[in-house]
């Protein structure tokens, strides 16, 4: 139903050029925003993540794609596409979550080319991010603001918003995921995955040099960690996880990892399959990345590996109430590879485990069989 202060009319814009975690750090911005309006949100944000993150998400009505936002205005037919949905949406309120650089320099011009009023528009390049403040509270805090256009309406009143990401998986990401593990023959046992590879990990030319990546954790230390996580659950199906784009990647660790953990499979994900398997994961363990944010938004057990990022700032939160261990991250820790694999499995350890699933495959038969695996 509408809020007291909106029209049914009204639906909020968002938008957010940030990457895959930064994303998922909207969810309950983009929450928020349902209940004031009383209708759910368009989003605007870069990549092709949105959809599938968003896909089972009653607080997102629509995803509008927009691959870059670099090179110039009118020769990107896709950034021109994305002025007239804008354009289509003026009348709504507008939330613009960018930092001042970016907004001025790719935000604005887009907002004048869709015709959108200024009086619609809130930044939170005016709302101070105070000193340690975690950014899902920023931008909580930011939803709070209204646009000019808005502010004479009454205010509703509102229950507190949860100050953390709480995701779910649509039917067809699920049956994708059983059939996936059918054949792979992977159904029936505890799933542990394990996330190396980060968005700087790749480059043009191809894998960035250690050296250069302070989320880089070396081949061995996987392995050994894979083997620790072996001796403490034995029946574990451990996944070394990456996008498609990190296949190159996964390519490099496994000779080290497999002939650590034999029986690892690495496992080049789409993110509605990964999101999915997340949701009935045993634990992951994984860098300061994206999936990890998704792993604590799927409520599965996680362990972060934190280089040269502030935790009070960056640390996963878990709608669902799980688990997130943070090792590392400043100012004690610069580097991830300044963590020894001991610390990890000890850390791994302490994880309350999931006691029960809402489905796995084989042919969603053994559910008590794969809880009883979890419970070790």
């Amino acid at each position: 139903m509408p809020s007291a202060d909106h029209p049914a009319s009204t639906s909020p814009v968002v938008i957010r050029f940030g990457r895959l975690g930064d994303t998922i750090l909207l969810q309950p911005l983009l929450r928020k925003l349902q209940a004031r309006y009383g209708r759910p949100c368009q989003l605007l944000t870069l990549g092709d993540w949105s959809p599938a993150l968003f896909s089972a998400q009653p607080e997102v009505a629509r995803c509008i794609p927009l691959r870059s936002q670099y090179g110039p205005l009118w020769l990107r037919p896709q950034r021109w596409r994305a002025a007239l949905a804008l354009r289509r949406l003026r009348e709504s309120p507008f939330y613009i979550c960018e930092p001042e650089l970016r907004t001025r320099t790719k935000v604005r011009p887009m907002l004048a080319l869709a015709g959108v009023p200024a009086e619609r528009c809130t930044f939170i390049e005016d709302i101070p991010l105070r000193e340690g403040e975690h950014w899902v509270d920023w931008l909580l805090r930011f939803g709070d603001t209204t646009p000019a256009a808005f502010a004479a309406a009454p205010g509703a009143m509102l229950p507190a918003a949860p100050a953390a990401p709480q995701l779910r998986t649509s039917a067809a990401e699920r049956d994708d995921r059983d059939a996936w593990l059918r054949a792979q023959g992977l159904g029936g046992r505890p799933l542990v995955l394990l996330q190396p590879a980060n968005k700087r990990t790749m480059r043009w030319n191809g894998v960035r040099a250690a050296e250069d990546d302070d989320k880089s954790w070396p081949a061995e230390r996987w392995g050994e960690l894979a083997r620790g996580i072996k001796r403490r659950l034995p029946q574990a199906q451990l996944l070394l996880c990456g996008s498609p784009a990190e296949a190159g990647y996964l390519d490099t660790l496994m000779p080290v990892v497999g002939a650590a953990s034999p029986g690892i499979v690495a496992a080049t994900l789409p993110l509605g399959r990964l999101k999915a398997l997340l949701e009935i994961a045993h634990s992951m363990v994984s860098v300061d990345t994206g999936p990890g944010h998704l792993a604590a938004a799927m409520g599965c057990p996680l362990v972060v590996l934190m280089g040269s990022r502030e935790p009070q700032r960056w640390t996963p939160r878990s709608g669902a109430g799980s688990d997130v261990i943070v090792l590392g991250g400043l100012p004690a820790v610069r580097r991830v590879d300044e963590l020894a694999v001991a610390q990890v499995v000890e850390a791994w350890k302490t994880l309350r485990w999931r006691t029960a699933v809402a489905a796995v495959a084989e042919d969603r038969v053994g559910v008590a069989a794969y809880s009883a695996g979890c419970a070790g």
